[in-house]
């Protein structure tokens, strides 16, 4: 069986210090045997990781529309941000990769899709995250899990870990898998487990965008 995080950041990601060294070395300390690398804008990190971690690893990128974020998974080209939310689905369908919806239904996200727009794309969603260890209310998670039951949308979790200390705060315990078809029926299959993050992690997000800012 995998513990699979499936929504973690690394250095590649503005808001994330993060090594890639320092990501794996967390994941084998706490167990955690599959990741998503969903960095902000890129998978570049995601190609690199994958090349090196001694685990199973998915490519992705939260990619960034007019209207809040998208995460493309078993991507092999970085999708850009800005382009629509029809296009950013287009793009990551052409590769042949996931559409699933990060941080849904989280009123705090600025960068979370609106529930008008998560509502009007229903057909096109293949995963959204349920539980989001980064999510303030537990009504959040509430909310899309009763989304995904009415629109038999496949179900995941993960840290969005920014800092190592959030690495396994949330994961998916589920089947082994080969590719894309074979990752969303391991993932049914799967159960969720964690909990939330303590919100003061937030800063270090902030902290870590500031500088990177600065810095360039």
């Amino acid at each position: 069986m995998l513990k699979a995080d499936l929504h973690v950041h690394t250095e590649y990601s503005m808001d994330c210090g993060m090594s890639l060294d320092t990501v794996i070395e967390r994941c084998q300390r706490m167990g955690i045997n599959c990741i998503a690398v969903a960095d902000h804008g890129t998978i570049e990190g995601a190609l690199e990781m994958q090349r090196i971690a001694p685990f199973t690893i998915i490519v992705a990128e939260e990619i960034l529309t007019p209207y809040g974020e998208i995460m493309g998974m078993f991507l092999k080209e970085t999708v850009p941000n800005g382009l629509s939310v029809e296009q950013t689905i287009a793009q990551i369908r052409t590769q042949g990769g996931i559409v699933c919806v990060p941080h849904s239904f989280d009123v705090f996200r600025p960068s979370a899709l609106s529930d008008k727009i998560v509502e009007e794309i229903a057909q096109e969603i293949d995963v959204i995250e349920v539980f989001n260890a980064r999510n303030l209310l537990h009504r959040s998670s509430e909310k899309a899990l009763t989304f995904a039951v009415k629109h038999g949308i496949a179900q995941s979790a993960g840290s969005d870990a920014h800092t190592p200390g959030e690495i396994g705060n949330a994961y998916v315990e589920m089947p082994e898998f080969e590719g894309r078809d074979d990752f969303l029926q391991a993932l049914a299959k799967g159960k969720i487990i964690g909990h939330r993050t303590n919100p003061l992690t937030h800063f270090a997000s902030a902290w870590n965008k500031l500088k990177n800012r600065t810095w360039r």
